[in-house]
């Protein structure tokens, strides 16, 4: 097992390499809040948020959650988005591109597809 929940989130982050105010901002909580959790406080998020622990820094869940198995993901994972899996080889890909993403890439991305949407309605 690889520590304590908070030592595995904050392993998780660090992979990642992203600081504790980039995870807080990419799950909309506080960076306090993201501390909180790394610390040996016994402070918990929810298991939705480990959710989105676990896709905002690319590690499995079950690592994430219980500290068994490995962190890493394999290779043909299937992403879920909205608890819906995605299945189609080009949503796959993007939704892979853009996790990998930097965080100013992704918030272009983000306002390409806003302006998109706002021009539909």
């Amino acid at each position: 097992m690889a520590g304590s929940l908070g030592i595995r989130i904050r392993m998780a982050r660090r992979r990642k390499e992203m600081t504790q105010g980039q995870l807080a901002t990419v799950l909309h909580v506080s960076r306090s809040a993201v501390g909180n959790w790394e610390a040996v406080s016994g402070i918990s998020p929810s298991s939705a948020r480990l959710i989105a622990i676990a896709l905002a820094t690319d590690v499995s869940y079950e690592w994430l959650a219980t500290g068994r198995g490995e962190p890493s993901l394999c290779e043909d994972w299937t992403p879920a988005a909205d608890a819906e899996l995605v299945d189609d080889p080009v949503e796959r890909r993007v939704l892979r591109a853009f996790r990998h993403a930097r965080p100013a890439t992704r918030k272009m991305v983000l306002q390409m597809l806003e302006a998109g949407a706002t021009s539909r309605t």
